[in-house]
């Protein structure tokens, strides 16, 4: 699974993100508690209803399950999420795609992550609202640019990749 995420054509920060997520190993109020930082709280700022983990961020909260839902619309694939976060990158896929193509299925994946990451981190630490459309647009403009800058040659407009992203990853060569 880890080479796979090595071979993805994402920006390096997206890849290291990821990779750390799928560790487990991001600063979450559970990570920190765990390392001895005193915290007011361990609920999960955006939702309030579980501690703050990764699981929680990017799988179990409301929020993340309606990125995820909203995501999956886009690309106009069925996929049942699976509640554990190895498993949910593992096993979220295309059929009939080439290697190339997978890879840049889940370097969009990865995006995900990062987007879900930093509007979380822009409401902690910016006192930001929750705004899942936000987070899609910003997955959709932020795969779309690294898809522009690393995968060549990939020539879609914006416009294309946002109304047909599927076409766009099955006709990438």
């Amino acid at each position: 699974m880890f080479k796979n995420l090595w071979e993805i054509k994402a920006f390096p920060n997206v890849i290291s993100t990821t990779w750390r997520v799928l560790l487990g190993k991001i600063p979450t109020r559970v990570c920190l508690s765990s390392k001895g930082m005193m915290l007011n709280t361990m609920l999960y700022a955006l939702c309030q209803t579980k501690d703050e983990s990764c699981q929680h961020i990017f799988i179990e909260c409301p929020y993340a399950q309606s990125m995820w839902t909203l995501c999956f619309k886009w690309i106009d694939i069925s996929f049942v999420q699976h509640n554990v976060l190895l498993m949910h990158f593992e096993s979220l896929c295309l059929s009939q795609v080439n290697n190339e193509q997978y890879l840049l299925w889940k370097g969009v994946w990865a995006t995900i992550v990062r987007c879900i990451w930093e509007h979380k981190n822009s409401i902690v630490f910016k006192q930001g609202v929750v705004d899942v459309e936000e987070i899609f647009q910003m997955v959709q403009v932020k795969s779309w640019q690294w898809l522009k800058h690393k995968g060549q040659p990939f020539n879609y407009s914006l416009v294309d990749w946002v109304l047909n992203p599927l076409i766009c990853i099955r006709r990438f060569k």
